[in-house]
């Protein structure tokens, strides 16, 4: 049984409908470009538009290392969809699978385990396959108990608390192995979320430092681990050494072509024999493809995403789309055959526009086009006035480098009214104190009253839920 359509009568099923899995960058500006278009026909039933979503909102990755910081609050960094996507039909809920054949796709709800009919069949015309990533792990042990993920809002408000939470630690403890363990904080991964997450949260905790009568900012140990040669490799080779000079003169131990090996028992251990005993964790290394496209009956790549034509279509499958991380999509601008446009915010918000068009071509009987777009570049910030950008061939670095990367990723954000609350929130910060509150009860918003009222209260959480998943961390630009 497919949701009510909108704007018909009962059991009436639109002329088409499209049917968009997922609602990130691809997701969304899909669907909005596409209400915009089909207006009219949404309006009187013809078209109906339906998003599948796990979560009612969209994250704009690239503010996450400042909502981590306290820089921009949560809640700007996300778009809720049901008030950009009006006109369109939202489910919350995940896709289980996709039988293209039949053209239906099965989806679970938040009601699906509490109403007992099972999972929702939802029929479709076109479908839009644009679930994202999930993050990439590797049997390392420990990893899965210990880890903590930087890919959603939930996880990025989780890390600042608990930043603030191991210097609290520190700071009452007298044992001398627990405070060194909460002051040691261990990010893997050397792209933009490590990076910028680590550039980020040092800012931050260095300046909270100064709020503790007996922790300072020298007694903060960062440690980057990075399995290639260098860091941030999307914004060139010069950029990437300086971003590392800049990192280690905040005294950041910067490890290249070095492996987490284990971090059981919160010992973090590395590939070139070193050991740091840690309370934090962060994964960061890399992303893969959602496992729904495991289940589906479209063609896939060697590497688990689905094969698609320069129009975005996939490839041996009419009325089937992706775009974004998901798709493997021809790089029509690169110089080499075979060359993949690379799985970056970049690309996914340019592509979606051009499958949008696509999409309303096919319905008019029109034509479609290819994706076309160079890589404009990228940037990357470093913490608070501190960045490297690559953009058109210019390098940039330091302070002008950051004020671009603010500039950039304000223009990017979508909706008048988040531009206008981040800038605001910015405008602030510049004028007042940072703050340095940990709200670590969010976790368990239930645990002071459930105790009042004679139950339990909820077992501690590990030091790091599971990570989810990303493809080289999302992209800064």
């Amino acid at each position: 049984m497919a949701p009510d359509s909108r704007g018909t009568s009962p059991g009436t099923r639109p002329s088409v409908r499209i049917l968009v899995v997922g609602g990130g960058y691809v997701g969304m500006y899909t669907a909005l470009r596409l209400q915009r278009k089909l207006r009219r026909r949404l309006k009187s039933g013809e078209a109906e538009i339906v998003v599948v979503t796990p979560e009612p909102y969209m994250t704009y990755q690239p503010f996450l290392p400042e909502a981590a910081a306290g820089s921009i609050s949560p809640r700007h960094v996300v778009v809720p969809l049901r008030r950009v996507l009006k006109d369109c039909t939202i489910v919350i809920g995940e896709a289980e699978r996709v039988d293209h054949a039949k053209r239906t796709a099965t989806v679970t709800t938040l009601a699906t385990a509490d109403d007992g009919t099972g999972a929702v069949e939802i029929p479709y015309d076109e479908i839009v396959i644009a679930p994202g990533s999930v993050s990439r792990t590797l049997p390392i042990p420990g990893l899965a108990d210990f880890g903590i993920g930087f890919k959603t809002v939930e996880e990025a408000i989780g890390l600042r608390n608990h930043v603030i939470e191991q210097m609290d630690i520190a700071s009452a403890t007298r044992d001398p192995a627990v405070r060194d363990a909460a002051l040691t904080f261990v990010f893997v991964g050397g792209g933009y979320a490590g990076v910028e997450a680590l550039g980020e949260l040092e800012d931050m905790a260095r300046y909270t430092s100064r709020y503790y009568h007996n922790i300072k900012p020298a007694d903060l140990r960062w440690v980057l681990v990075e399995a290639t040669g260098r860091i941030l490799p999307e914004v060139g080779e010069a950029m990437g050494k300086y971003a590392v000079r800049e990192l280690r003169g905040r005294n950041i131990d910067v490890r290249l072509e070095t492996r987490l090996d284990s971090c059981e028992g919160r010992v973090a251990v590395l590939s070139d024999g070193s050991r740091f005993p840690t309370r934090t964790l962060v994964w960061t290394a890399g992303v893969k493809p959602a496992p729904l496209l495991a289940a589906t009956d479209l063609p896939l790549t060697e590497r688990g995403r689905i094969r698609c034509t320069a129009a975005l279509a996939v490839d041996g499958a009419p009325h089937a789309w992706a775009a974004g991380d998901a798709a493997a999509v021809p790089d029509l601008t690169s110089a080499e055959p075979g060359t993949e446009t690379a799985p970056n915010a970049q690309h996914a918000v340019r592509q979606a526009k051009v499958l949008s068009d696509n999409i309303l071509a096919t319905l008019a009987g029109r034509p479609t086009e290819d994706y076309r777009h160079s890589y404009a570049g990228s940037v990357a910030s470093l913490g608070l006035h501190k960045g490297v950008a690559h953009v058109y061939g210019r390098k940039l670095k330091g302070y002008p480098a950051w004020l671009m990367h603010r500039a950039y990723h304000l223009s990017r954000v979508p909706t008048f009214n988040r531009k206008a609350r981040v800038l605001a929130e910015w405008t602030l910060a510049g004028l007042f104190k940072r703050e340095i509150v940990s709200l670590g009860s969010l976790e368990h918003p239930r645990a002071e009253f459930a105790l009042a009222a004679g139950g339990h209260t909820p077992p501690e959480p590990t030091e790091a839920s599971p990570p989810k998943d990303e493809e080289p961390p999302r992209d800064s630009g």
